[in-house]
């Protein structure tokens, strides 16, 4: 089971997206087989008689409430980014979890991620979505319910990653292979690399790199020119939200270069010892 923390956005509906594999619609209804699991005070929001089944549209507006109620929350460094997305998958080999299962999974990742925290009265928003066979989403907003800003643990990727390991443990799945250790001459080897990530980290920052300044401000613009009236303003606010999304692509690609620049090679063993060599999975 291997968890992987997105870069945070200004909106859930790209988020979602990619965790239904699909647009978002207004007419697609997502039962509770879809969205297994949601932060403990959804149930205040929603009366007994209410309809329970809320389409994709409904879901994604839900997250992106807060923006509204409190539009002047931001983090300690003034950032509006406020959507959190981590998703984490299964092996390949291993078996489909039930429903139960999963809903343990999402609140289990939720705590480990700190966007839930037990008895916190005034938590933040966040939904589970498994709508792709041995994937779950986790989507959360940071502004909590009393308009305060929520900051993760700053150490949430480790907690994250020993989580899912005991998961792995008590669920009987396929544990994460440990990679082998690194020997001095690979580290020796990978210094320019690991320069270069620098360089392609700093540019997919979500925080400070310029080519997160130039999507919010292109997403901005497009929030602003959806509001002008007629098909004209509509159809250049669509333009400049594929824009956005593609410039996030961008950035995604170039984390996903970074850190396979980092990341181990396999060197040949001397030829004496070359039957105690190893692979990394």
């Amino acid at each position: 089971m291997i968890p992987r923390l997105h870069n945070r956005t200004h909106r859930p509906h790209h988020p979602l997206e990619e965790a239904l594999a699909r647009p978002v619609s207004p007419n697609e209804g997502l039962t509770e087989h879809t969205i297994v699991a949601h932060w403990p005070g959804l149930d205040y929001f929603t009366l007994d008689d209410e309809q329970k089944t809320w389409t994709s549209v409904q879901w994604a507006e839900h997250l992106e409430d807060p923006y509204l109620e409190y539009p002047f929350a931001a983090s300690p460094d003034d950032d509006r980014r406020a959507i959190l997305h981590l998703d984490v998958r299964l092996h390949p080999d291993d078996r489909e979890l039930t429903g139960p299962e999963w809903a343990e999974v999402a609140h289990r990742l939720a705590r480990a991620a700190g966007i839930e925290i037990p008895g916190k009265e005034h938590g933040c928003r966040w939904i589970a979505v498994q709508a792709q066979p041995g994937r779950l989403d986790l989507i959360a907003n940071l502004i909590r319910l009393d308009g305060a800003w929520h900051a993760p643990p700053a150490d949430k990727l480790r907690r994250l990653a020993q989580e899912a390991r005991r998961i792995e443990q008590d669920l009987h799945l396929t544990p994460v292979r440990s990679d082998t250790p690194w020997r001095p001459a690979v580290r020796a080897a990978l210094t320019a690399s690991a320069q270069l990530a620098t360089i392609l980290t700093q540019l997919a920052d979500e925080q400070t790199g310029p080519l997160a300044a130039v999507r919010g401000l292109i997403e901005h613009a497009s929030h602003r020119i959806a509001r002008q009236p007629g098909a004209a303003g509509t159809d250049t606010a669509h333009r400049l939200e594929l824009i956005a999304r593609r410039l996030h692509a961008i950035q995604q690609d170039l984390d996903t270069t970074a850190t396979l620049l980092v990341q181990p090679h396999a060197v040949p063993a001397p030829a004496a010892v070359r039957h105690n060599a190893h692979r990394s999975p």
